[in-house]
């Protein structure tokens, strides 16, 4: 990693993560997050199998590993249909096929945080998803006692649009959520009366598929996509006090 007492003026450049970042990325989840992902989840994501990634890396780096991960954020598309933000979206029955973009996770290292790298690898999820015509929204959630990344995502313009109570549940603890959504291509929220009864309906019919799976299988079954979500978008520093010195929270980049 970056000696902090070196002066050092880096040259970030953002690219698709690749199979040579396994075990870098692994280390880095390791040290940033609260929980310890899976290792099928890193092969997906350096292989690209149902994950769209960026990786930032420091190309001025006097070390000799200028393409080591600094940072990164990891993406899932997924089916407006399949998720839990139909409602939140203005309803529009000639588009079919709709889909969202998920941030699973995203993170600086500790020595190149503060320097905007996490607002451009954010804007290269939102650029990616604007490219396509049939992508209504960029979402993900936030820890909510976490003001620095609150703050962060709403500098962002996501907006922040609903509270899950109890969404996180780590260490023996649960934790509410906030969920932001920054809106593309005509998928705003809802506004005019019709709009607002046709989301209301489809947030009820959604909540009935929901309980009606719930009740044929016994328990809840989720999508593969939603095992890696309990710390989407953590951009962390240690927190002590909620999570133990080995955890950690978003922080702003």
């Amino acid at each position: 990693m970056l000696d902090p007492g070196a002066a050092h003026r880096p040259t970030i450049i953002y690219r698709p993560i690749q199979p040579s970042d396994f075990e870098v990325l692994e280390q880095i989840h390791a040290a940033l997050f609260p929980i310890r992902y899976e290792r099928e989840f890193f092969l997906d994501v350096v292989n690209g199998h149902g994950i769209v990634s960026w990786a930032a890396v420091d190309i001025s780096r006097l070390d000799g590993q200028n393409d080591e991960l600094i940072g990164f954020v990891t993406t899932r598309i997924i089916p407006v249909t399949e998720s839990e933000i139909e409602d939140l979206l203005r309803y529009d029955p000639s588009r079919k096929n709709q889909i969202l973009v998920y941030i699973l996770t995203l993170g600086v290292v500790e020595h190149y945080r503060n320097l905007g790298i996490a607002t451009s690898l954010v804007r290269e999820v939102i650029k990616y998803a604007s490219s396509m015509p049939s992508c209504r929204a960029v979402y993900l959630h936030v820890i909510a006692y976490n003001q620095p990344a609150i703050s962060f995502y709403k500098k962002m313009l996501f907006r922040l649009v609903r509270r899950l109570p109890s969404f996180y549940y780590i260490q023996g603890q649960h934790y509410d959520s906030y969920l932001f959504v920054f809106y593309l291509n005509g998928g705003r929220s809802p506004c005019s009366p019709l709009e607002i009864m046709a989301a209301v309906a489809t947030y009820f019919r959604g909540l009935f598929r929901m309980l009606s799976a719930k009740l044929r299988n016994g328990e809840k079954s989720l999508p593969r996509w939603s095992k890696y979500k309990e710390t989407s978008t953590l951009l962390v520093t240690q927190n002590k006090r909620i999570l133990g010195a080995e955890n950690a929270i978003h922080q702003s980049g």
